[in-house]
């Protein structure tokens, strides 16, 4: 059996494997051009978006996105729930964003230049920030997610308890 690997782990090896430039001159055409390494960090970040984007729908598939099924039952679990949800998807959307953006950014590169107008020509690349800014918020995003599904599923069950509640004194009728 094969190992599974994680966003987390695609976004580590961006990092590691992420393109770099040199900087070369073209004798014939007095042109300044970068020449890059492989390209095996773009990739990387677009399968670390894929696993993220499917575990995102395996737990909004499990749960029905808190919409459908079940009622959640009032309470502290039902609260923190939502506050779980709520969090899971910001971090979820910042996490696809910074993989997306990467992504994008490793994959373009300005091949070539004139001297004349490149007074300060570098060879950018991707910064390191990307990736690792995704990775944590990956990370963050399935830790979201387990304490989500936990209260999810205590408030759910919860909700098929029935309480017990003493009868009312005050009543809608008059006493005789």
């Amino acid at each position: 059996m094969g190992r599974q690997k994680s966003p987390v782990v695609f976004c580590i090896v961006v990092v590691q494997q992420r393109q770099l430039g040199t900087l070369h001159n073209d004798k014939t055409s007095n042109a300044t051009y970068c020449v890059y390494s492989s390209d095996v960090a773009t990739g990387y970040g677009v399968g670390a978006f894929l696993f993220l984007l499917s575990s995102e729908s395996l737990v909004m598939g499990v749960t029905k996105c808190m919409c459908f099924g079940r009622p959640l039952a009032p309470g502290g679990n039902r609260a923190w729930a939502i506050i779980y949800f709520v969090s899971s998807w910001a971090t979820f959307l910042v996490a696809e964003a910074c993989l997306v953006a990467g992504a994008k950014k490793n994959a373009y590169h300005t091949k070539y230049r004139d001297i004349i107008y490149a007074h300060d020509f570098s060879c950018e690349t991707l910064r390191k920030g990307v990736f690792i800014a995704g990775a944590v918020f990956v990370v963050a995003t399935m830790i979201l997610n387990v304490y989500f599904y936990m209260y999810f599923t205590k408030a759910t069950t919860q909700a098929g308890q029935k309480t017990k509640r003493a009868n009312s004194t005050v009543g809608m009728t008059g006493s005789v």
